[in-house]
């Protein structure tokens, strides 16, 4: 069976999370052995500390949740995350500029973010798919990849919809077998978080980490026997 722990980004981004929430955050992400722990800018070194000496990562956003914010915010931001110690970067896309067909501001801004991101930084780009049709979505995945993005992910879970297993099967198709594809927003079982992995998913961004993977060592206990 695959190792789901390893491809769960555990993530506390609701604006009213506290230090406590963040505790609680990291406490699960090492009991799980998850690949990280997402969470806003102004928690990134909290986590940081708590995650010290765990091969956990920490992960955090930039432009989020409209991405509508300017490209010198969010790079300003991503370093400011990666000073703090943040190694992944969510960043959402400009949907507006994108929309309207100016792909060369969208293109320049994703080139801007790759510069400060740079190797072992991971950097995912949220398209917030529930606002895109499939042709805009197809174009979008390949705009990321072509600017040397590591991921392509699908919702910030603030925007409509959510993860769903067509949106995964046509990213993964665009970018191919080699490219991270990342379902986000609403994934609350083990059973969808599975189904969008068999769809390409390479990573899966949840709140409801512990839930998954509790339901996944039911799985795994019955399998065994």
């Amino acid at each position: 069976m695959i190792e789901l722990n390893r491809m769960i980004d555990h993530t506390v981004l609701k604006p009213e999370a506290t230090s406590d929430d963040i505790k609680r955050l990291c406490r699960e992400a090492i009991e799980y052995e998850l690949a990280t722990a997402f969470v806003n800018p102004g928690w990134v070194s909290l986590a940081v500390s708590l995650l010290k000496g765990t091969r956990i990562k920490v992960g955090s956003v930039a432009g989020f949740p409209l991405g509508a914010s300017t490209t010198l915010i969010k790079v300003k931001e991503t370093e400011q995350n990666i000073n703090a110690g943040a190694k992944e970067i969510d960043v959402v896309m400009n949907i507006g500029r994108f929309r309207e067909g100016d792909y060369k501001f969208v293109e320049s801004e994703f080139k801007e973010l790759r510069k400060v991101c740079t190797n072992p930084i991971v950097l995912k780009i949220i398209i917030e798919t529930g606002l895109l049709t499939d042709n805009e979505k197809e174009q979008a995945a390949r705009l990321i990849k072509d600017c040397g993005a590591d991921f392509v992910k699908t919702s910030t879970g603030f925007g409509p919809g959510g993860a769903n297993l067509e949106d995964v099967i046509l990213l993964r198709k665009v970018v191919g077998p080699d490219f991270g594809v990342k379902a986000s927003g609403g994934i609350r079982d083990c059973q969808t978080a599975l189904r969008l992995v068999d769809a390409g998913a390479n990573r899966i961004g949840t709140s409801a980490s512990v839930r998954i993977m509790k339901e996944y060592r039911q799985i795994q206990h019955s399998v065994r026997q």
